[in-house]
């Protein structure tokens, strides 16, 4: 079981790489902003694998916290962009 776990996080952490890559290269502040969320949803599911892996209830209101903040920051983000023509 140790081994799904170990791939689980490398498949995670090869996609947050990659999702670090679109967020560095843009080039619209919207595709920053679905890169970040991405990112928020990628370290939520490494919470989960780990909450899963060492068996502990413990990282829920990690989980919840991290997730909420994550939302609300892409709400924030459209809705500051919302009446702009262009979005860099």
């Amino acid at each position: 079981m140790t081994v799904v776990f170990i791939v689980t996080l490398a498949i995670l952490a090869l996609a947050g790489l990659l999702t670090l890559v679109r967020l560095v290269k843009g080039p619209w502040i919207l595709d920053r902003t679905m890169a970040l969320d991405v990112l928020v949803v990628l370290i939520v599911a490494g919470f989960a694998v780990n909450m899963a892996r060492t068996e502990s209830v413990l990282t829920v209101p990690i989980l919840v916290c991290t997730a909420l903040l994550g939302f609300v920051g892409t709400l924030s983000v459209v809705r500051l962009t919302e009446g702009r023509k262009e979005h860099r």
